[in-house]
């Protein structure tokens, strides 16, 4: 795992081998990233990584220059390894909170993020709940984006603030707005 682009690009991250979360692949980040790179600009953003796993998405974020990145994780271990790497990478903009990310969204209602991303696991028994968590609790700035990432046999072309879904190999993104 490694950071894709700004002040840390090529740094590597290295998980502990017991580590039970599934990182998004270097190939699928730098994708969505210039995706993302079309639709914001990353200086100055406010940032929601809900189900942060090794906090890859985080790192890459601060490392662009965001000025806030709030990474949810309920695993203490996983919580616990993103806390160490934020700070040993200097990365004073990440705040880590060791939550459930329903109960986060909730207790974060009304705070306006630029872009909330979730990558919960694959078998979440509420992950068609994911978007709703974040547009019941109003967490996206009136131009934000939001992006869950999911498996392949999870649709939500039906959700009304859907506008697109990128696959880069196995891995999916919907895209909301």
């Amino acid at each position: 795992m490694r950071i894709i682009s700004g002040i840390h690009k090529g740094k590597k991250i290295f998980p502990d081998s017991s580590f039970s979360a599934r990182p998004t692949t270097d190939f699928a980040k730098e994708n969505i990233f210039n995706v993302l790179g079309n639709l914001v600009d990353f200086e100055g953003l406010h940032v929601l990584d809900l189900f942060s796993g090794t906090g890859s998405i985080g790192y890459e974020f601060a490392s662009r220059g965001a000025d806030e990145v709030i990474s949810v994780e309920l695993n203490y271990k996983h919580y616990a390894f993103i806390k160490r790497c934020a700070e040993q990478l200097g990365f004073r903009c990440m705040k880590v909170y060791k939550n459930d990310a329903f109960a986060a969204c909730k207790k974060l209602q009304g705070r306006k993020f630029d872009v909330v991303f979730a990558d919960p696991p694959y078998n979440l028994d509420r992950i068609n709940d994911v978007p709703d968590a974040i547009f019941d609790n109003d967490l996206l700035a009136e131009d934000g984006v939001a992006i869950v990432e999911h498996p392949a046999s999870i649709k939500f072309e039906e959700h009304p603030h859907f506008v697109e879904r990128r696959v880069y190999g196995s891995v999916n993104f919907s895209i909301f707005r």
